[in-house]
């Protein structure tokens, strides 16, 4: 992401966004599901759990019914998405879990207290990506597990493009390719990262359906060092004939380009350049 995204305006617009969210969240559910599959070949009994821009809470819902004994932290930076997400719950006493208003970049959690940390499509908000990654290596008991889900550079490139066409500004954000996560990983402390990339398209009737999308998930444009560019109708107009060029038996495609993935802590013990690292086979699950 880059370093101009306003975080305040970030956090404005997920709390925006928190009663519509749950309505325009196909895109969120899809992938979420995809970063759990990957549960499905790994072994692992965590006692306690974060999901990491826990939105709404659905994935945390889901993950406290795999891990049924296990404590669930749910951290979000937006308060009335933390709110939405007890509400969806409806919270019974002796409740297994937690709600953290705090951010992935500075998490309100001790050292070494979560054995599984999930966090899908949320780094990309993050204004400094290493920094995420060390405070999610922090949290992380040794041989802990890391599940994440973030955007690569070639995510709406379409709009990007059309937006290109009428202004100099910047109004979609940036983000990085599959190996410079990969290389931040392993900076930071993680061993036997895996990573793959994957493009899903969305199809729309028009743009404005896909702007609405993206402003009731709370994804607004915050680019452009935090300044509010207006737009006029003229060159509304202008963004909407150039994205017309992308359509296709009468659909305009929105591509999203997904970097899905996983790794494990090292024990601190090991993070030496010299050091041999070695994956237990015990990680993975028999067929």
């Amino acid at each position: 992401m880059s370093a101009s995204l306003d975080k305040k305006s970030t956090m404005a617009s997920f709390n925006r966004a928190a009663g519509s969210y749950d309505a325009h969240d196909f895109l969120q559910r899809e992938v979420g599901s995809r970063v759990l599959q990957q549960l499905e070949m790994l072994v692992v009994d965590p006692q306690r759990i974060a999901d990491l821009g826990a939105g709404t809470g659905r994935f945390s819902r889901l993950l406290g019914r795999k891990f049924k004994k296990s404590k669930i932290y749910l951290i979000d930076f937006a308060i009335k998405m933390l709110s939405k997400a007890r509400h969806n719950k409806r919270i019974k006493l002796f409740s297994r879990e937690r709600y953290i208003c705090g951010d992935i970049e500075a998490l309100p959690i001790a050292d070494g207290q979560i054995d599984l940390a999930f966090t899908s499509l949320a780094l990309q908000w993050s204004q400094q990506l290493e920094l995420s990654i060390a405070e999610i290596r922090r949290i992380l008991s040794p041989g802990g597990l890391f599940l994440f889900a973030t955007l690569g550079p070639d995510t709406l490139h379409e709009l990007r493009s059309s937006f290109d066409s009428i202004s100099s500004t910047s109004h979609v954000n940036e983000f990085l390719d599959m190996h410079e996560v990969g290389d931040i990983l392993s900076a930071q402390g993680f061993s036997d990262p895996v990573l793959t990339t994957e493009r899903i398209i969305v199809e729309y009737e028009d743009v404005m359906k896909l702007m609405r999308d993206l402003k009731g998930i709370g994804a607004s444009n915050v680019s452009g060092g935090g300044q509010k560019t207006l737009m006029g109708k003229e060159r509304l107009a202008g963004m909407i004939k150039a994205y017309d060029a992308f359509r296709c038996d009468s659909k305009i495609p929105a591509t999203y380009e997904v970097i899905i993935g996983h790794a494990w802590a090292l024990d601190r013990t090991q993070q030496n350049g010299n050091a041999e690292h070695t994956f237990p086979l015990s990680r993975l699950k028999k067929r």
